[in-house]
């Protein structure tokens, strides 16, 4: 999809399975499998996927999937589908290498959004994914993940991002504003401590990436949060507040875990937000923008 003089295309790092009861809290399960089918185990599909934005000699590459290093055990619990190396693997058939990625920004550390930050390289060592890329990361997220709660602890691996800061290659941002010209960044901590949706403001439009504020498109709904979320009723306030934007603005919004569904925009009809217009990022919306 093309907006003034950004193009933005979605790659992907795979998918996974996580507990539908888990991804949906207290909503009921008969509610939510009408949109997301659980298999025995009660785990529905999330997506990995990322967000490339470019403009000019600028590529920005929002989040970046679970990675490689995952063993037997983790890659059962998690029903991982993945080939080897995807995100890199899909983003080279597109023609760019890693080393052009210049900027990464990371909405928040837990694995599935941040995993693919490093890789093992030739000598078995980790070394960054992304080598010439700035990441940027909340600073208060930065440090909640250094010393995460007993409650969330497992969502983060501490190896997944350690060495961007000893690399050099690690920039926080401090709350909310611009990190470079066009691109903003808006702390939502209901889910985690300084989680970040990502804006790109391009003069003809708008796209948000809106990571675990909005998985699903159907958690558009403002009740349906997840029940990994430390804040529940933080992120319903987040949630409401950003919509309610996004209906004004005319937003696209980009989905990080839906399956099926890449891209909406927003409309607030008969008392709730509902998706005006659902769409990939290759075909655009038929109202325009493509």
């Amino acid at each position: 999809m093309k907006l003034g003089d950004w193009t933005f295309r979605a790659f992907h790092d795979g998918r996974f399975k996580l507990d539908g009861g888990a991804m949906f809290g207290v909503v009921p399960k008969v509610m939510w499998e009408k949109h997301h089918r659980a298999d025995e185990a009660n785990r529905i599909d999330l997506d990995l996927r990322c967000l490339l934005a470019e403009q000019g000699d600028r590529r920005i590459l929002v989040d970046v999937g679970m990675g490689d290093r995952w063993d037997e055990k983790k890659r059962g619990v998690f029903a991982i589908e993945r080939r080897p190396n995807q995100l890199v693997a899909e983003l080279a058939e597109a023609g760019i290498t890693r080393e052009s990625v210049t900027d990464v920004i990371l909405t928040h550390l837990h694995f599935d959004h941040a995993g693919g930050a490093l890789r093992e390289g030739e000598d078995g060592q980790l070394e960054p994914t992304f080598p010439n890329a700035r990441h940027w990361v909340q600073k208060r997220h930065w440090d909640w993940a250094g010393h995460p709660s007993e409650r969330d602890r497992a969502s983060f691996r501490r190896d997944d991002f350690a060495l961007l800061d000893e690399a050099g290659l690690l920039e926080l941002a401090d709350g909310s504003g611009e990190i470079m010209p066009g691109v903003r960044v808006t702390p939502v901590s209901g889910h985690t401590p300084g989680q970040q949706v990502v804006e790109f403001h391009t003069g003809q439009g708008a796209v948000a990436f809106v990571a675990d504020l909005i998985p699903f498109l159907s958690q558009l709904h403002v009740p349906w949060i997840m029940g990994f979320d430390l804040n529940p009723l933080l992120t319903v306030t987040e949630k409401k507040q950003f919509l309610t934007r996004a209906v004004d603005e005319g937003i696209v919004l980009v989905f990080e875990h839906d399956p099926v569904h890449e891209a909406a925009t927003v409309t607030f009809t008969d008392g709730r937000f509902r998706p005006a217009e659902v769409f990939t990022l290759a075909d655009g919306p038929k109202g325009g923008g493509a």
